[in-house]
Order: C-alpha cells, then sequence, then structure tokens
C-alpha cells in the first residue's frame, strides 16, 4: 500500500484494514524493491523494526498520534541501536541514546526504520557526495536528488515512510523536497532541539521533515515543538523584484513555472508585492563565502585532519576552506546580520516572502563535471534562511520540463506558524488524502508507464506528478501480454494476490489526451487497492492473449529485476 499521509494510516488503523506489522512488512519490501535509488545507509529491517511492535499498546492508539506510524532518518541523526555515520564509515559511532527529536517522535508511537543517505556531513545539495551511492532522483533516476538530506527526501518521494527527518543548515531540508515533488519544512533556527545531531554549522543547524502534506508537517511540528497557532494569515506574498538564478537545460521551464505559480496566487485573491531584497543575497554570500564556513572546520576539523582518506575530496575542500578564517570576520558579519534581519523584518510585516526553492536542476553526470558550480546553484534561492532565522516550507508547485517544480514560503522565525495558513493559498490543506497541490485525479499503473520505464514519459509531459507506490487489493493476477513490446496485464480473477503498482495524479485537463493512448488489449476502469479505495488504473480484457502469469513476483518491476527483459 502506498504510505501516502500518516493520516491514511491512521484511519487504516483504525478501520482495521491494516495492522502494524503489515505495514512494516510492506515498507521492507519497498525498501528492497527500490535499492537501486541507494537510499539507505541502514536500510529496514525486521530485527530493528520488531521491538518497537512489540512495544505498542493498542488501547494507546488514541492517546499516541503516531502510532505504529514509520519514518526514516537521515544518517547524522542519533537512533539507538543504529550507527551513526553522516555518510563517513570511519566516522561511525554507535549511540547510546535517541536524539531529542527522534525521541519525541518515539514516545508519540512513531517508529524509526532506517537511516538514510546524505551528502557526506552534510556538506553538499546535489545528493551525490556519499560512498554508500548517490542518491537517484525518485521520479526520474539519471538526475540529482538534492542534498545533503536527499535518502530522507526520496524515501517520502518514492512511498516508502509517510515522513521522514533531515536536516537544513543552506537549503538542505528544501531542494530534495522540491526536485522530489513532496512537502519540505524547516522550522526557525533553534526551535527544533539538536541533541544528537551531528553538527554541520551549529549555530545555523536545523533538523527538519519531509512529508507528503502540509497537515503531516504540522504534526510533527506540535509533537516536536509544540506551539500556539498563528492568529492569522499573511496579509500578502512578497515576492524579490529581481530572481536570476535560472540554471541547466530546463531554465526556461522554470521560469515559466515560477510565473504560472505567482499568477495562481494572484488569481486566488492574494496580493502580490514586488519587493527589493538586497538582504537574501548579502546574507546568502555570507554563508560560504564568509566566516561561517569556519564554524563547520571548527566542529569536523580535528577529525578532517586525522582522516584525510575517509573524507570525500570534494567535502574535504569545502570544509578546509573555512581553516583559516579570522574571527574577527566573524564578528563583523554577525553584526551586519543584526541589520539585515531588523532590515528583512520589517519590510515582511504582515507578509510572506515567496520564492521558487530551485531555480533549475542538473542530471548526475553534469553534478560529477561540475561539483561546486551545480551545488551553489542549487542553493541560490534557499542559502539566505538560517542566516536570517527564517522558517521556510517547500511546497509542490506543478512540473518544469519534466521535472517537479517547487515554491518556498518564508517567515521571521517567531511567526513560523503562519506558514501552515498560508500554504492553505495552494489548496485545502485540512483534507487528509495525500493532494499534490494541482487538482487532477488518481491513476494507477502497473507497467510501461512505471518510473524508469519507456512509456514513464508519457504521463510526465502530461504534468502527471507521482504521488507513491502502492499494491491492489488480493483480488488481481498479472499477465505478461502477447505484444511488443511485452507489457504487463492486471486481471481481476477469483484467485488473486496483491500487485505493486504506482499512483501518479494526472490532472483534469490531460485525461482526454491520455485516453486517446490507450489501446487494447488494455482499457482504464476501477482498480481496488490494498486500504480499500477504488482508484482509476489500467486493467485488461480477461481473454487477452498472454504469454505468463507472473502474479508471484509482485509487480512487473520485480519481475523484470528478476531477470525479466524488456523488449527493445
Amino acid at each position: 500500500m502506498t504510505m501516502a499521509t500518516v493520516a491514511e494510516l491512521r484511519r487504516a488503523y483504525r478501520k482495521g484494514l491494516r495492522t502494524p506489522a503489515e505495514v512494516m512488512s510492506a515498507l521492507l519490501r519497498e525498501a528492497e524493491s527500490h535499492a537501486a535509488w541507494n537510499v539507505w545507509i541502514t536500510p529496514p529491517s525486521w530485527e530493528a523494526i520488531e521491538p518497537y511492535l512489540e512495544a505498542l499498546r493498542p488501547e494507546e492508539m488514541e492517546r499516541k498520534p503516531l502510532w505504529g506510524i514509520p519514518f526514516a532518518v537521515k544518517d547524522n541523526i542519533d537512533v539507538a541501536g543504529m550507527p551513526t555515520t553522516a555518510a563517513c564509515p570511519a566516522f561511525a559511532y554507535e549511540p547510546g541514546a535517541h536524539a531529542a527529536v527522534v525521541d519525541r517522535l518515539v514516545q508519540a508511537g512513531a517508529i524509526p526504520v532506517g537511516k538514510t543517505n546524505l551528502d557526506q556531513f552534510a556538506t553538499g545539495l546535489i545528493g551525490t557526495r556519499s560512498p554508500y551511492g548517490e542518491v537517484a532522483n525518485a521520479l526520474r533516476p539519471e538526475w540529482v536528488s538534492g542534498g545533503s538530506s536527499s535518502g530522507s527526501a526520496v524515501a517520502v518521494a518514492l512511498g516508502v515512510v509517510p515522513f521522514a527527518l533531515g536536516t537544513d543548515t543552506a537549503g538542505s531540508g528544501r531542494v530534495p523536497a522540491a526536485l522530489n515533488g513532496i512537502v519540505g519544512y524547516k522550522p526557525r533556527v533553534g526551535g527544533w532541539p539538536n541533541e544528537g545531531v551531528v553538527p554541520a554549522c551549529r549555530t545555523l543547524d536545523c533538523v527538519s521533515v519531509f512529508t507528503r502534506s502540509v497537515a503531516d508537517a504540522a504534526l510533527v511540528q506540535q509533537i516536536i515543538a509544540p506551539a500556539p497557532a498563528a492568529a492569522s494569515a499573511p496579509e500578502r506574498a512578497v515576492v524579490p523584484r529581481s530572481l536570476d538564478a535560472w540554471f541547466g537545460t530546463q531554465a526556461a521551464e522554470f521560469r515559466k513555472a515560477w510565473t504560472a505559480a505567482v499568477a495562481r496566487l494572484q488569481e486566488a485573491g492574494v496580493p502580490v508585492v514586488e519587493m527589493d531584497l538586497p538582504e537574501l543575497d548579502e546574507a546568502s554570500a555570507m554563508l560560504y563565502d564568509g566566516p561561517w564556513i569556519a564554524e563547520r572546520w571548527a566542529s569536523l576539523g580535528a577529525f578532517v585532519e586525522a582522516h584525510r582518506d575517509a573524507v570525500l575530496p570534494v567535502t574535504r575542500a569545502i570544509l578546509e576552506s573555512g581553516r583559516d578564517r579570522l574571527a574577527s570576520d566573524l564578528f563583523r558579519a554577525q553584526h551586519r546580520l543584526v541589520d539585515l534581519r531588523r532590515s528583512v523584518t520589517e519590510k515582511l510585516r504582515g507578509a510572506v516572502l515567496l520564492m521558487p526553492t530551485v531555480g533549475g536542476t542538473w542530471t548526475r553526470e553534469e553534478a560529477r563535471q561540475d561539483p561546486f558550480g551545480t551545488n551553489r546553484a542549487l542553493g541560490a534561492y534557499t542559502h539566505h534562511a538560517n542566516l536570517l532565522h527564517f522558517a521556510g516550507l517547500s511546497l509542490p508547485a506543478g512540473t518544469a520540463g519534466g521535472s517537479p517544480f517547487g515554491i518556498s514560503l518564508y517567515v521571521p522565525g517567531d511567526r513560523e506558524a503562519e506558514l501552515l495558513l498560508a500554504a492553505k493559498w495552494w489548496g485545502d490543506l485540512d483534507d487528509d488524502v495525500a493532494e499534490t497541490w494541482s487538482e487532477g485525479q488518481l491513476l494507477a499503473v502497473c507497467g510501461l508507464h512505471m518510473r524508469g520505464m519507456p512509456l514513464n514519459d508519457e504521463l510526465v509531459q502530461l504534468g502527471a506528478e507521482f504521488v507513491g507506490v502502492a499494491r491492489t487489493a488480493p483480488l488481481y493476477r498479472l499477465y505478461l501480454l502477447d505484444t511488443d513490446p511485452v507489457k504487463p496485464g492486471l486481471v481481476r480473477t477469483g484467485d488473486g494476490a496483491e500487485v505493486e503498482i504506482e499512483l501518479w495524479r494526472l490532472p483534469k485537463r490531460a485525461w482526454s489526451a491520455f485516453l486517446a493512448r490507450v489501446r487494447h488489449p488494455l482499457a482504464l476502469g476501477q482498480v481496488r487497492l490494498s486500504d480499500g479505495r477504488d482508484v482509476m488504473g489500467f486493467v485488461c480484457e480477461a481473454g487477452a492473449p498472454r504469454r505468463e502469469d507472473i502474479t508471484l513476483y509482485g509487480g512487473f518491476r520485480a519481475w523484470r529485476d528478476s531477470g525479466g527483459v524488456l523488449s527493445p
């Protein structure tokens, strides 16, 4: 089943449609089936999960808001019983206790299932700087996933877990959210405790969360750091008058998606005001060109000097650039930041700052060829936030050239609760069914339209957005059809089993064009999911010519990965 939101899982538990043990078994299958994405450093295992399951008490379901809910943890955040590596094997240690944020979630009934991959020592925004493998983008594996919280974001985007913890210093909780089409929430600096978190830049680090709904992000916020709700939403949105950090082969598409997002907000009746905001660029420049890079060296320099060969060259070069910074530079920068914060806070009085999360994207090959330039480009619209003590929320806002596009909302940290109200400008966020910020209907696909398959571009080009991996109810059999190229056919029978599918949200305007491409013996009809929902999906006529029954593989992807070969 897809684990799109916490609310969906809780509803399934209450109705007796699922048990936590069944959910964890499905999660283990999903994690294994997506091994090629390099999401995990410590992957989910039954041995690690079982003690948490045994500790669950049915009578506590209503008292604990995250009862039986699985979550993933970035591997620079401590989880007792799992090593912390920060993506550097020589740095690994065994923590004796949970990090404070993990402990609060566990106390609320949540279950940490594994530790996710990251750019080494949380240094990078790309997702390729790890000895545990490059983390592939959830929707377009040849493209970057964003970092440094790459594994956590992709685990949510693939539907393996409903939420995951990351960290955010320069944009690590926002960039991968935008590039994988999910929600990324970063509280104000100091809003969530950092005890048990490997520091990157200690005075700026924030633990963050990835989810598939703003409601889930708000729930995690209330569990980790309860705060009163905002009295009212911001009155208007402020956008920088000058935005020129558009890059990559899809720069024009990203700029167009940004224009559409602003227009959508105006059409919803929200006043949008352009404003000169030089404070953003000045603060951004301080993060790596100013003295704060010395804080990274202060935290990790001793380890780097003692284990030079254990640190990736690109990571080592960044950290070593902070070795010889002067203390006087730091104090001058701190004094200047006070002025910048005061100025931008006044400009944003009663308003939310609206920006693109990123202005483009890169392929993983492009990132390898220019690791510094590509990284800097990805952070152009995010580097300012923690230095200015903003809280931030990255939201999916459609697609750009086949890639997910995201916008970010920012407010001064003392107004962070207003972000959740401002997010309602993009849709009905009280709906606890996973929505993806654009009107559309769920479509279940089980074959060549899945991610990484030959026909997936048909969905992407029509503006479809990936929702998650799911399974059918045990009512179906999956056959290889006598077609060229070979396709699977999902047939409802009396002796069926659960079959893996993918859920996509196809915009209403695109359905007629998509229907015109469906060919006999396939058709679109109702597909019953394992959680009891009925969605539109590909089905096959029972009498269609077929080659073999592959139901035992559990899905078309599993059949292919086990040795099946797609025809060219």
